[in-house]
This record gives structure tokens, sequence and C-alpha cells, in this order.
């Protein structure tokens, strides 16, 4: 996974680095607003809907390996929508899941992304036979909905770090 401390330069031109490297930056923030946090932290919540920072953390590993992986690229994987929890509206985390571990899996499914992503067109459609059996979404539209869901989960997980330990983001 390509790690971006600072957003990308405004130089870029072309729209696939634009979105790549967007995605690459939101990782690495994730990532850098978990630093630091104890394990209470990580699987506690401090929110009424009940979701904790570990949780955020493997909700997004899923979400990349369902739009990339299951979704564009049309591969059967198993249990896509494991971070959900069956008995709750929540994100489900389970005594085996680990900040090393979901960063691991987070690393692998972005390395993943950018190969593909490196490889397909824009334009191109993602594959049936995976998470979409008619009208699937382009590369494009694929990348640009994971870059909002990073964006939008990073600035929850703002609001949560400020709410644990006064550590706010940008």
């Amino acid at each position: 996974m390509t790690e971006l401390r600072d957003e990308p330069p405004r130089s870029l031109a072309d729209p696939r680095e634009i979105l790549l490297q967007q995605l690459s930056f939101y990782r690495a923030t994730l990532l850098s607003k978990l630093d630091g946090l104890g394990a209470e932290q990580l699987t506690g919540s401090i929110l009424p809907s009940g979701w904790s920072p570990l949780g955020l953390l493997k909700h997004l590993v899923f979400v990349e390996r369902r739009w990339m992986q299951w979704g564009f690229e049309a591969e059967q994987v198993a249990d896509p929508w494991g971070d959900h929890d069956p008995d709750s509206e929540g994100w489900l985390v389970t005594p085996q899941d680990s900040v090393a571990d979901l960063t691991a899996r987070l690393g692998e499914i972005a390395a993943r992304t950018e190969a593909v992503a490196s490889q397909a067109e824009l334009t191109e459609r993602a594959r049936l036979g995976g998470r979409f059996s008619s009208d699937p979404p382009t590369l494009g539209w694929i990348l640009a909905h994971l870059l909002q869901e990073y964006a939008r989960h990073v600035g929850h997980l703002d609001v949560v770090r400020e709410l644990i330990d006064g550590q706010i983001g940008e």
C-alpha cells in the first residue's frame, strides 16, 4: 500500500492517479488516527450507534474488498459481508480481530486495488457474476465511491478521536 502523509499534489492531471493517490492518502490518514489508541479505545464505543474504531477499520477493509475484488473483478469471495453484525445494524468485531491483522489486510486489498486499477480503463465496467448480475458500475464510479467512503468515515473517526483524547484532525 502506497503511503501518503500529505494530500496528493494539485498538479496531478490524470484522473486515475488522482483517485488512487487520494485513496492512498485517506487509508494512511485512517491508520494514523488509530495510532496510539489502547485496546479498550479501539474496541469500545463512545457513540450511541455503538461502532468502534476497530470496527470502522474492519468495515473499510470489507468495503474495498466488496467493491473491487467481489465487485469489479467478479471474484467469488468468502463472506463478503463479514463486517456486518447479524444481531445489530452495526459492524462486527470479533476477539480475533486486531489492528495489526486488519492493517495487513487493508494493505493487501489496497495493493490489489492499485494493481487492478492501473491495468483497466476508468470507463471499464465491472464484470458480471460476482457482486453484480446486471448494470455494473464503471471502475471510475467504484473508485470515486470508495474515496467518498474513506473520506466520510475518516471524518467520523476525527470526531471520535477528539472525544477520546482531544486529538484533532485537519
